[in-house]
């Protein structure tokens, strides 16, 4: 099953992600990106790579 991978340290809160597949991502109070659930189904898996996508600074993954 594909997860979802979240580099905190790059992460600069924009929230494209949330907004995409919020689902599977939140922001927390500093602004960081959190994986809320990491295992994406097939179902989903257009909506994870349309988040990993938005993000303007490539802090996300869909490891496949």
């Amino acid at each position: 099953m594909p997860v979802i991978r979240a580099d905190k340290a790059r992460c600069e809160g924009y929230g494209n992600c949330v907004i995409a597949a919020p689902e599977f991502l939140d922001v927390d109070d500093e602004g960081v990106v959190v994986v809320i659930q990491e295992h994406v189904p097939d179902s989903a898996l257009g909506r994870a790579d349309n988040a990993a996508r938005s993000c303007p600074v490539s802090a996300l993954r869909v490891d496949r």
